[in-house]
């Protein structure tokens, strides 16, 4: 067994969480460490949940030291700025103190960096030019170092960009034309981990691999089409007849997206998003190839030989849907108490003094429920509280249910149905509530 211990940073993510298990599997001793991990993340005594990006120069040198690191494998990015998500503070800023980190160490240590592909010269996002920036500092550093530039890479698993490809596989939707016809090289994972495999095993003193700089990807030309094509042999949606989205739909969604990501969602469609993908997706990985012998699995092999299955498919579909059902049950809650307080306040406040209720207390019940209404759409709609939000909804849902079959239950016979129309709605934020988790 290799007993040389690989420190992956950013271990819960859909690089980092493939090479974290992969390599393990070759043998390697490997230490994932990740801001937080999720209960199936934790598969071993060896992944840990670390504020990593609060983490100072001393504190990742002790990090590095406890664990008798000889390769550090920082995976960590965010696409966009918002709460929680700083470009310059992920990419650059940690970098800095991760280099002065491994300097200060006194041990040999080859630090492997996940970028991205491009030049500085079609940079035009923080997200691209702060990946940048890191690129520069490590190889100012002098640190034996390997910066891999992965395509579009196609994992076992799918998240953000990944997972809107796939949503776009399993419905009968087109980007608009001049999308479809970027370059997109893919990448397997399999591949990235095969290089950060290869890599660890290559004595530190090896100076034909201290300051390498690689594209992956295979070397044949692909457009989005191309990819997003593949995925639909595997979906079996490619006789599918296909509507193409006009370009301003996209940037239109590129803007709500922004907008929600303020908010704490992480949506694939935010103006950074769109902005990398007209770029495209292109390299040269002969160098990659030469210098490890490893030949990229094709698109075909990536996604994989056989039909997807039934996780694959309700994933696919679920994931569009998902952004629509969480719009819907905001949009449901903030209307409803709207109304009930400034638009039909008379019509609900009748409804209970109809019903016996003390004159005094109908209009604090009428402007407390609305109120509570309007607090629960709130609590869903921002990212850190939906969860709160959708169990608040459901049990004030049944709270309602139980309520008028005991105070009013002639409201249950009411021509409209609108208590019989709560238990849909209580069943849909079951489902969002299901629906939540990102990795």
């Amino acid at each position: 067994m290799n007993q040389r211990t690989i420190l992956v940073l950013g271990a819960s993510g859909l690089i980092g969480r493939f090479v974290t298990d992969d390599l393990r599997a070759r043998g390697f001793r490997v230490v994932g460490a990740a801001r937080r991990l999720s209960p199936a993340q934790k598969m071993s005594a060896l992944d840990i949940e670390l504020p990593i990006l609060w983490l100072d120069a001393a504190a990742l040198t002790r990090l590095l030291s406890e664990h008798a690191v000889g390769v550090a494998v920082n995976c960590l990015g965010v696409l966009q700025d918002g709460p929680g998500s700083d470009t310059n503070a992920v990419h650059r800023d940690f970098v800095s103190r991760l280099l002065q980190a491994i300097a200060g160490s006194g041990r040999a240590i080859r630090l492997v960096h996940i970028s991205i592909p491009g030049t500085a010269e079609t940079d035009r996002t923080a997200f691209a030019t702060t990946k940048r920036e890191a690129e520069r500092l490590i190889g100012a550093s002098g640190i034996p170092h390997a910066i891999l530039r992965p395509g579009f890479v196609v994992a076992p698993s799918a998240y953000g960009g990944s997972a809107m490809l796939r949503a776009l596989a399993a419905f009968p939707i087109e980007l608009p034309m001049a999308e479809m016809a970027t370059p997109f090289q893919p990448v397997a994972v399999e591949d990235v981990s095969a290089t950060i495999a290869w890599l660890a095993a290559r004595d530190i003193k090896d100076a034909s691999v201290n300051a390498v700089s690689w594209d992956l990807m295979r070397s044949e030309p692909i457009t989005m089409a191309g990819v997003i094509k593949q995925f639909r042999h595997a979906f079996g949606t490619a006789g599918w007849p296909r509507i193409a989205m006009p370009s301003f739909m996209l940037d239109l969604g590129a803007r709500i997206g922004d907008l929600v990501n303020h908010l704490g969602w992480m949506p694939p469609m935010r103006s950074t998003a769109i902005a990398e993908l007209r770029r495209g997706v292109s390299g040269d990985p002969s160098a990659w190839i030469a210098a490890t012998g490893i030949a990229p699995k094709t698109l075909t092999d990536a996604i994989g030989r056989h039909p997807a299955t039934t996780q694959d498919k309700w994933f696919a579909r679920l994931f569009m849907v998902k952004a629509l059902i969480v719009a819907s049950l905001v949009a449901f809650w903030l209307v409803s108490g709207f109304i009930a307080l400034f638009v039909s306040y008379r019509a609900a406040a009748g409804i209970l003094s109809a019903h016996g209720f003390p004159p005094a207390l109908v209009a604090p019940i009428t402007i407390g429920t609305s109120l509570m209404d309007m607090s629960i759409g709130g609590l869903i709609a921002f990212r850190r509280t939906a969860a709160v939000g959708l169990v608040a909804g459901i049990v004030v849902s049944l709270g309602y249910m139980f309520g008028a079959a005991i105070l009013t239950p002639d409201l249950w016979i009411e021509p409209l149905g609108a208590l019989v129309k709560t238990g849909p709605a209580i069943v849909l934020m079951l489902v969002a509530l299901l629906m939540l988790d990102n990795r």
